[in-house]
């Protein structure tokens, strides 16, 4: 089974950062998605406001880092839940619980604060920046790339020309 989305759109408020009984952080906050398409006749695209919730270090980081206008990325999972509403009548309720958060605004396009690209993303699969993947720089004009050493290994020739199936 497949159950991804992947959204970007503008937060409509500032997130609402809360903490569960046992400690938890949650983030929950909605967000405005135009359509892809116009009706006929007129100028402005329909948008679509689309309820989401972020757990753990990726609620915190919403919250600390994202306010109302600011365009956001992410990527999750849809789910629902059933509830009764304060007349009784049962309810279902559709959020998008976000597993990825992304920057996809400059700091001067947002309606305030906030940080740049530069920023890392984070969610629940992010790696903190201390044992993020070494970056290797484009060799100088002269320099030649070597693989690296064998560090005692060599090479075995047993080709002998059979093909094992």
């Amino acid at each position: 089974m497949l159950n991804r989305i992947i959204l970007m759109g503008r937060l409509v408020a500032d997130p609402e950062l809360k903490q569960t009984p046992n400690g938890i952080s949650v983030a929950t906050f909605r967000l405005a998605v135009d359509r892809n398409y116009q009706t006929k006749g007129s100028t402005e695209r329909q948008c679509d406001f689309i309820n989401c919730v972020a757990w753990r270090h990726t609620g915190e980081f919403i919250s600390r880092y994202f306010s109302k206008g600011r365009m956001i990325a992410l990527e999750g999972s849809l789910q629902t839940r059933s509830y009764e509403d304060k007349t009784g009548t049962k309810r279902t309720a559709y959020e998008v619980v976000v597993d990825q958060a992304y920057f996809a605004d400059s700091k001067s396009s947002g309606s305030q604060g906030g940080n740049t690209f530069s920023e890392p993303s984070y969610g629940s699969n992010s790696m903190p920046s201390s044992q993020s993947a070494p970056r290797f720089e484009e060799p100088q004009r002269g320099q030649s790339l070597s693989v690296g050493s064998f560090g005692g290994f060599e090479e075995l020739d047993t080709d002998d020309g059979d093909l094992p199936f």
